[in-house]
């Protein structure tokens, strides 16, 4: 009999006497039935069709072999960016803080990317053991959020062309700091990867787009972008027709706004 699966006795169809030896028959079924309907629930992501602040999410659900399907919305061409395919449902979700991205889980409907990937950490145990770990992870989590929006403003800046090498002339300095941080560590909080790694995998990457020389002096963040998408699920991920690598940004922003 396939676990879980509720193949015989459904109680709307019984009518005889409850005697004991149906209750230990009957019972467990039920449960494990509605357990598997809770359990193969897909959650629902819901971002904007870029990669955006989603593809940390996206690849923390494809490493954890995660039952989920996405819910994309798209913006407007210029000059009006129309987002009402977003603003028409904002509302309307049942969402504490609506906004993108959002992850529906069941009963559970979460906003804030960081608070979405701590969500599906804490599942398969991914927010660090020891408290030296923890500790590494809620500050790494919180710095390459500063990182990322970082580049952020600068892409969505109209002045671009003039703030790229302001961006460009402390990007060594920034990127020396997480090297050392990584030190000789497989991972960032130690020796098993934790969501806090693809964080800083995505951000790392985007910044490697944006000036393919600028982790040449740092051979041990290579090495970590080479160990990530080295990862099985990770590395089926990115050859699928799924995966995100551009665009980053939405059609405002004045780099990597445009698909590949």
């Amino acid at each position: 009999m396939e676990k879980g699966r509720r193949l015989d006795l459904p109680t709307s169809h019984w009518t005889g006497p409850l005697r004991a030896g149906d209750k230990f028959l009957r019972v467990p079924l039920e449960f494990s039935f509605l357990n598997h309907l809770v359990d193969n629930m897909a959650m629902i992501l819901g971002y904007w069709d870029i990669r955006g602040l989603a593809h940390a999410i996206r690849l923390l659900l494809e490493y954890t072999d995660s039952n989920y399907e996405e819910k994309l919305y798209r913006c407007g061409e210029a000059p009006d960016y129309d987002r009402s395919q977003w603003l028409d449902v904002k509302f309307k979700l049942g969402l504490d803080f609506p906004n993108l991205p959002y992850l529906i889980d069941g009963e559970h409907k979460i906003t804030q990317s960081n608070a979405i990937l701590r969500y599906i950490a804490r599942k398969h145990n991914m927010c660090g053991e020891t408290e030296e770990e923890k500790i590494r992870v809620d500050l790494l989590e919180n710095q390459v959020m500063d990182f990322r929006m970082q580049l952020v403003r600068v892409s969505y800046n109209p002045d671009f062309e003039k703030l790229k090498p302001e961006y460009l002339e402390q990007l060594p300095g920034q990127l020396k700091l997480y090297s050392q941080y990584l030190g000789k560590r497989t991972w960032f909080a130690g020796d098993k990867i934790t969501f806090v790694d693809f964080l800083v995998y995505d951000v790392l990457d985007q910044n490697r787009m944006f000036e393919p020389k600028c982790l040449d002096e740092f051979p041990n963040l290579k090495d970590f972008l080479a160990r990530f998408e080295a990862l099985e699920k990770i590395a089926a991920y990115m050859r699928s027709d799924k995966f995100y690598k551009l665009p980053i940004n939405n059609k405002m922003a004045k780099w990597a706004n445009k698909k590949a």
